[in-house]
């Protein structure tokens, strides 16, 4: 058995799309370095129950330790503060099932 892996989910609200592309270029710094994989990165969605914000990303690391690295390393928390100016977010950093 190989260890769980880590994931970031999010759920965005932009709210400057002009500018909202500073964002991501400033968190890809921080991505490359802690190996993150995008699973979901916006597209389609249906709100099937409860509230939702428009556009939501699924984020793949190696670990959980590697996701809660990269959140709280001090080029995502840059990029953090960046966002706060364009965008609303939910970010959760959750475990993975331990791959079989």
């Amino acid at each position: 058995m190989s260890a769980a892996k880590g994931y970031w989910i999010g759920h965005v609200t932009v709210t400057n799309p002009e500018r909202y592309p500073e964002y991501q270029a400033a968190n890809a710094e921080a991505f490359q370095k802690y190996g993150a994989r995008f699973i979901v990165r916006g597209g389609q969605s249906k709100a099937v129950e409860g509230e939702v914000r428009e556009r939501h990303v699924v984020i793949e690391f190696e670990s959980y330790q590697q996701a809660l690295d990269c959140y709280y390393s001090p080029e995502y928390q840059a990029a953090a503060d960046l966002r706060k100016g364009f965008g609303e977010a939910e970010i959760i950093v959750v475990e993975g099932v331990e791959a079989q």
